[in-house]
């Protein structure tokens, strides 16, 4: 049975010497029906202080309901007292098994966590170095205060250069110019929630591509997860989210030549800026932030061969950068705990993808069964590279080199 652990937790395992550098991200599992939760909004757009009694059963009827769910076993260590997410959740990134969560299903503003569901659509579309020139419509429309990278109109952009653009600095211009290739922002939103449909993220409703605050738009952490997930299996994407600095090209001179100027990747636990300290292991994902959804977070991080994926939505201890505290206390726990704690439930598979026991994941079918679909043998192996591309990362850790994954050669690493 689930428990609430209030206990004093056990020191968190020391974060591991290896650095993720390659992944492979096992497909699992099993679905279920959502329960769909009733409960509105306050009048000022924000989602209501508790969550419904009722919620999404996909991946698990565990994951369906309110608090923390996690199976405990022979030495297992307690979670951290230091969680106050409203919504969390711990996964092998490898078997999809669910370790614990606190409100899975849950659904909150993802501010630009959606940005993930946005590239795993998106991304796939257009080659990276096809090149875009910039018209004032595609910059229309941005919400007043929205994360910038710096685009101008009328000059000229790579593909790769506006997922960078997105990736690192979570620009909502970067955003709106690769939506404006991609036919418009409705024609954008659609293809996303379709995305989101057959991924089986129930929860999600996407208003707005880049995540900022919308009446209607919302997300969990379970789905966020499968973003993520789903993301990581294309190279280009775990390439971008995982780069730490890069060059932007700025606007073009009189003589020719064209400016760049240095970004920063805004995930702290990857670059260790701002008073964080840099998560080894760390290789991505995507955070945000906005008013109605507070601080969010999914990070992808590897110790020692296991890959686990974390996802923090809103923080109510507000103090500075608690969002990647708490996923750090998570990651900690689940690298300790894992092995010594039964699945609270699954991350569901693409559709038309069988587990190992040959079971499809098709949207709409039931499965609320909790066996493990963990250990070694299956034939869903997924072989996936996670680059960390981040010269700070590789200079306080050791290389976790997977041999069908060579290290990208410098320049890459810079992005």
């Amino acid at each position: 049975m689930p428990t609430t652990t209030s206990h004093s937790p056990r020191c968190a395992a020391p974060r591991r010497r290896a650095a993720a550098l390659a992944a492979a991200l096992l497909i699992p599992a099993l679905t279920a029906t959502p329960a769909l939760a009733d409960e509105k909004k306050d009048d000022k757009g924000r989602p209501p202080a508790q969550p419904p009694a009722r919620m999404s059963t996909v991946g698990g009827e565990l994951l369906g309901k309110p608090g923390t769910q996690v199976r405990l076993g022979p030495g297992a260590p307690s979670l951290p007292k230091e969680l106050t997410g409203r919504s969390w959740l711990v996964a092998d990134a490898e078997s999809g098994e669910v370790l614990a969560a606190h409100n899975a299903h849950w659904e909150l503003p993802p501010a630009s966590t959606l940005k993930m569901l946005f590239a795993d659509t998106v991304l796939p579309k257009f080659p990276k170095n096809r090149q875009y020139k910039v018209k004032p419509s595609d910059l229309a429309g941005m919400g007043e205060g929205s994360s910038l990278v710096g685009v101008k109109e009328d000059q000229t952009y790579s593909v790769r250069d506006l997922w960078l653009g997105v990736f690192l600095r979570s620009g909502n211009d970067a955003v709106r110019v690769l939506a404006s290739m991609n036919g418009g922002i409705p024609q954008t939103v659609k293809d996303m929630q379709a995305h989101a449909e057959a991924l089986q993220a129930k929860d999600t409703h996407v208003v707005s591509p880049d995540g900022y605050d919308a009446e209607g738009q919302v997300s969990s952490a379970y789905d966020l997860t499968l973003f993520a997930r789903s993301g990581l299996q294309k190279a280009d994407f775990r390439e971008y989210c995982s780069t730490a600095y890069a060059k932007f090209p700025g606007e073009m001179k009189k003589d020719g030549k064209r400016d760049t100027f240095d970004i920063m990747n805004t995930n702290r636990l990857l670059t260790g800026a701002s008073g964080v300290t840099a998560y080894k292991g760390m290789a991505g994902v995507k955070n945000g932030s906005t008013t109605n959804a507070g601080n969010t977070f999914t990070g992808v991080a590897q110790h020692d061969g296991r890959k686990l994926l974390v996802t923090v939505m809103n923080p109510e201890n507000r103090e500075a950068n608690e969002v990647y505290k708490e996923t750090a206390r998570l990651l900690d726990w689940g690298f300790e705990a894992a092995g010594h704690v039964k699945p609270v439930g699954h991350l569901v598979p693409p559709p038309g993808v069988a587990d190992k026991t040959g079971r499809s994941s098709v949207p709409g079918t039931a499965d609320s069964s909790q066996a493990s679909v963990a250990g070694s043998g299956g034939g869903m192996w997924t072989a996936v590279g996670i680059t960390l591309a981040s010269l700070a990362a590789v200079a306080v850790a050791g290389f976790a080199v997977h041999r069908r994954w060579p290290l990208p050669d410098r320049s890459r690493r810079q992005g």
